[in-house]
């Protein structure tokens, strides 16, 4: 039955949640992740007016300036992700029964981390502009597809109470990377490797601490009264 005041609190908590996270990412990109981007934008662009690829529609392509502008496009895109993202824990966080503490809320984070970034970037890690990449479809599926074996795997593993259920959930982890990314004919990127790495490792610490502020904050705004 629906009750008004756990939806309440359960919106209010993600607001809380989502805007902090997302302050809080922002701050962590502005420092760790977005400078490697510029550079690579920077090899991107340079590649395209070598290769003569350059047509109308890219010339044209709006993206919001560097600097304050772009900073702001960035926190408002963060923010929501994580109000989507905590109401989405919180709702789950309901099956469950609401954390006791902050510290308990990190436990949701943690596999919201892996389910939503690890397990995915271990078939389609981060990429910089100017690299190459299978067609968008495909990755959008397999993606999907990711997320929800790795969610419900762990799910299993941690709250399955018979050994099957829980070999299933095993077996969910490593069904999608069984069965493989889509990958690009050629792998290609404009950008040197080293710098493609320092993204890689930026993207994947911003996001870790982004996930488990959202577990935390969770835990906080939202536990058990």
């Amino acid at each position: 039955m629906f009750n008004l005041t756990i939806f309440r609190e359960l919106v209010t908590a993600a607001l809380w949640t989502g805007l902090l996270a997302g302050l809080l990412l922002t701050a962590i990109q502005q420092i760790e992740v977005i400078p490697t981007l510029h550079k690579a934008e920077v090899y991107e662009e340079m590649a395209t007016a070598l290769t003569h690829k350059d047509d109308s529609h890219q010339a044209n392509e709006w993206r919001p300036e560097n600097g304050l502008k772009r900073t702001l496009f960035t926190a408002m895109a963060n923010i929501s992700l994580g109000v989507g993202f905590a109401l989405l824990m919180g709702s789950i966080m309901l099956v469950r029964g609401r954390p006791e503490q902050w510290r308990n809320g990190l436990l949701w984070g943690l596999a919201g981390y892996l389910s939503i970034f690890v397990a995915p970037s271990l078939g389609l890690p981060p990429e910089v502009p100017g690299t190459a990449a299978a067609n968008l479809e495909d990755r959008q599926t397999w993606w999907l597809l990711t997320v929800l074996d790795t969610g419900f795997g762990l799910w299993l593993l941690a709250f399955a109470k018979t050994r099957t259920n829980q070999f299933f959930g095993a077996v969910l982890l490593f069904a999608p990377h069984l069965i493989g990314a889509p990958q690009p004919e050629v792998h290609s990127s404009a950008a040197p490797t080293e710098l493609v790495k320092t993204f890689i490792t930026a993207t994947a610490y911003a996001n870790a601490i982004f996930w488990l502020a959202i577990g935390g904050l969770m835990g906080r705004f939202y536990k058990k009264h």
